[in-house]
């Protein structure tokens, strides 16, 4: 899914143009963004959770070389599909 295709969607839906479709999905994206940031997880009822969850430093290894790295700890995003989602697909 891009971010035309939920700009195409709501432009169907909502009749507006193109150009003001285009930025109520950059709105959304960025509410999504900022709400993870702030809280640290985004729920769309019915559809599931976003949560954002701590990754630990680890050691990895480089794909053409084969040398182990070392990879720092930081922040991944995970979803959680709610059961009316799992339901449907």
């Amino acid at each position: 899914m891009s971010k035309a295709f939920i700009a195409s969607i709501i432009q169907e839906s909502a009749g507006l143009t193109g150009t003001a479709a285009n930025r109520a999905a950059g709105d959304l994206m960025g509410a999504i963004v900022k709400e993870l940031k702030k809280t640290g997880r985004f729920t769309l009822p019915s559809f599931g959770t976003f949560l954002v969850r701590k990754t630990k430093a680890r050691k990895g290894l480089n794909p053409r070389t084969g040398e182990s790295i070392k990879v720092k700890a930081g922040k991944t995003v995970r979803f959680k599909a709610s059961p009316t989602l799992k339901k449907a697909v």
